[in-house]
């Protein structure tokens, strides 16, 4: 749509290194198209589920759940399940593994957070030993979900302790002391504690792995399997993922016993709720672009590679008159947790962001997602697409092509079954105001 624009014209330099366009394995030099996208290539055999699993519900109402957990979803305005939600909820709440994928703002949280309510409304969990276990891939996605599930966990008296690096071990550890009956954590900082002698695993009755693909390529492997390892083996495991590749697999064959599987394309969903735009530019116009694109009325967030190309874009944008601030892991928590805060409340128009961040911003009405930098590889493009259209919003994502990126954007986007609209723009024309 149309969009008002304000820049004063001042122009700076944020460019960052050209990335490599070499053909990936079993892609075509002459077209650029895997003949079998990677999203099918790379992920694995869903199990087989033994146990028939018990019907999707059409209201939450129908749900095993106390009144006061059902008054405390009316009260927040939920009726009505999202799917993921209505067709694992029941078998959470009646003790089953699940391993669920949906694709960013299917509604992950509330599947996963409300059998764990349930499970522990009329417990109290002992100093040091919590009695439930979520583990996400970082801060922002930590402090999301704790505040997301923080009107039902009030309503049933449940206590949690968000436990994550970088802000004040002490306070998690008084924390953990108190008593918290679910920790939500970052697996480095729970093996800190836990090595500190500050938590004990060996009392959680259900453990949730949130955006389990993210922790796997973020390296987080062997942390987390160390630290289920210190779990009960007769736990309840929940898993939900927005893609399942091949790392995720060691985790389904180890730790799920007899899961129901729900498994949405992550795709799917973004192609029904979002727009998709490849925009053709030239690498002497692009700055230009992205300072027109960062003036628009309304709320944006830009997606770069490197910490230090964020920083000089939203140098630049501040420089030109456009409320802009930068979000990646080199910024402390309490600047990170401030700069969301303002981009929420629009403080801050323009939220300039690398992948680090992707994860966890959660921001209703966002209709806009640009990536300055086109992103590595079909599951980057999906998470960062995923912070715009969420819970059945729509939203447009528009990527920035130089001539010598075209080939493999066309790649990725087949790799995620996405056929996105292409276009060639030039800063000031109306074709860009009006996609973007």
């Amino acid at each position: 749509m149309n969009r008002t624009r304000r820049t004063n014209g001042t122009t700076s330099d944020f460019r960052t290194p050209r990335r490599s366009a070499r053909p990936r394995p079993g892609t075509s030099r002459k077209t650029g198209q895997s003949a079998r996208p990677a999203a099918r290539r790379q992920e694995f055999a869903l199990p087989t589920t033994i146990t028939e699993p018990l019907p999707a519900v059409e209201a939450f109402a129908e749900l095993d759940m106390s009144e006061r957990l059902l008054k405390a979803l009316v009260d927040e305005g939920m009726t009505m399940p999202f799917p993921i939600q209505a067709a694992t909820l029941p078998n959470a709440l009646a003790g089953r593994d699940v391993l669920g994928r949906g694709r960013t703002g299917s509604g992950k949280t509330l599947a996963f957070g409300l059998p764990v309510l349930a499970r522990l409304e009329g417990q109290r969990a002992q100093p040091k030993q919590p009695l439930a276990l979520v583990l996400v891939p970082t801060r922002e996605l930590a402090t999301q979900v704790t505040d997301s599930l923080a009107p039902y966990a009030r309503a049933l008296h449940v206590r949690f302790a968000t436990v994550v690096g970088g802000v004040s071990i002490g306070r998690q550890t008084s924390a953990l002391r108190a008593g918290a009956e679910v920790v939500v954590a970052t697996p480095g900082r729970l093996k800190d504690l836990i090595d500190r002698g500050a938590c004990r695993l060996d009392h959680v009755a259900v453990t949730v792995l949130d955006e389990a693909d993210q922790m796997a390529d973020m390296g987080f492997m062997p942390q987390v399997t160390a630290l289920l390892d210190q779990v009960p083996a007769r736990g309840q495991r929940l898993l939900f993922s927005a893609t399942l590749d091949r790392n995720i697999d060691l985790l389904v064959r180890r730790y799920l016993h007899d899961p129901v599987v729900h498994s949405v394309d992550p795709s799917a969903g973004a192609v029904t709720t979002m727009e998709h735009h490849l925009l053709q530019v030239r690498d002497t116009e692009k700055h230009d672009a992205v300072t027109e694109i960062a003036a628009r009325d309304g709320r944006v967030i830009m997606f770069l590679d490197t910490k230090h190309a964020a920083d000089r874009l939203a140098k630049h944008l501040l420089s030109v008159g456009v409320r802009a601030a930068a979000l990646h892991g080199g910024k402390s928590q309490p600047q990170r947790d401030r700069t969301l805060a303002q981009f929420k409340n629009g403080q801050v128009t323009a939220l300039v962001a690398t992948n680090v961040a992707a994860r966890g911003i959660h921001v209703e009405g966002l209709d806009l997602v640009v990536n300055v930098d086109p992103p590595a590889d079909h599951k980057d493009y999906l998470h960062r697409g995923g912070r715009t259209a969420r819970a059945g919003e729509s939203g447009t994502v528009v990527t920035l092509v130089l001539p010598h990126q075209r080939r493999a954007m066309d790649r990725l986007m087949a790799d995620a079954d996405i056929t996105p609209s292409t276009a060639r723009v030039r800063p000031g024309e109306d074709e860009l105001q009006r996609i973007t």
